[in-house]
């Protein structure tokens, strides 16, 4: 009777990850707003990694890789996935349009207000909880989900799509060694690929998200580094800080060595050379009820 069950487990299992998605979803089948073209780079999307039906807790984050907007780091973001699934959370890494193609804001926090909203709409299709559902973003990517952290909105009811009828608002945000201020401690090449050469005072303003943090920003995990010569620790300081006025709960972790873009602990997928902040952030998502215990 116990090998019956377990083979009957096992069959219900391959069926639930048979019936997933793994391919890239574009997160607009008739064509982003404001899209360019129609090539790949037009197209933003989530590409799937669901967690196994065995160890799956119904919790989700989207993933924002890094790249100074105006590229996309694998190893922050299909390598954040898998070791996402490693505690039982299902994760979406987003493609999201970039300055070196030609985009500026809004367009990319269309796309992961899109991602988010997204996931929520397909929630009880994929056996998803809609009310435990993050972001996550490095550096660059970390400035997009800090920007999601603190410009959500409720949704549409009344639009006729009924994706955008989501709230985009996440329900945790997870910020690696993150661009955050475009004012002083900036990192320029980020700046100019999402703003031009010559953005407004007022869009610099609206930007520099520790100047944006509200009062329903969601919990946040922060890590950066001393050493990092590429965005100043003070980006992470200065969000902590904005939260800490508002009253919004935060962990913060600052390291003295690493530098910029170490991921998990290294640009290649290894398990044995993972930073401290890994498990520092695991323990935060299991008592947040995200991770498995």
């Amino acid at each position: 009777m116990k090998k019956l069950l377990t083979i009957l487990l096992l069959g219900f299992s391959t069926a639930a990850i048979d019936a997933q998605p793994r391919d890239p979803l574009p997160l607009w089948p008739d064509g982003a707003p404001g899209a360019l073209g129609k090539a790949d780079q037009d197209i933003p999307t989530i590409t799937p990694h669901f967690a196994n039906p065995t160890k799956a807790t119904g919790a989700s984050i989207v993933i924002c890789p890094g790249g100074g907007y105006g590229g996309l780091a694998v190893h922050e973001g299909s390598h954040y996935a898998l070791w996402l699934n490693e505690l039982g959370i299902t994760a979406f890494v987003l493609k999201y349009r970039l300055g070196s193609k030609g985009y500026r804001h809004p367009c990319m926090l269309q796309d992961v207000s899109r991602a988010l909203r997204y996931v929520r709409a397909n929630a009880e299709k994929w056996k998803l909880d809609p009310e435990r559902v993050g972001v996550m973003g490095s550096s660059a990517g970390g400035h997009l989900a800090s920007t999601l952290l603190t410009h959500f909105d409720a949704g549409d009811a009344k639009a006729t799509d009924v994706i955008d009828r989501e709230s985009c608002r996440p329900n945790l945000g997870i910020l690696c060694y993150p661009v955050i201020t475009f004012g002083e401690f900036t990192h320029k090449g980020s700046r100019r690929n999402l703003l031009g050469d010559k953005p407004s005072d007022e869009l610099i303003e609206f930007l520099s998200n520790e100047k944006q943090v509200r009062k329903d920003t969601p919990p946040t995990f922060i890590f950066h580094t001393v050493a990092d010569r590429a965005v100043p620790v003070e980006n992470a300081l200065m969000f902590a800080r904005g939260l800490r006025e508002k009253g919004v709960e935060f962990s913060l972790h600052i390291y003295p060595k690493g530098n910029h873009g170490i991921g998990l602990g290294s640009s290649k997928w290894d398990p044995e050379s993972r930073h401290p902040w890994v498990g520092e952030c695991a323990r935060w998502l299991q008592g947040l009820g995200f991770a498995r215990k």
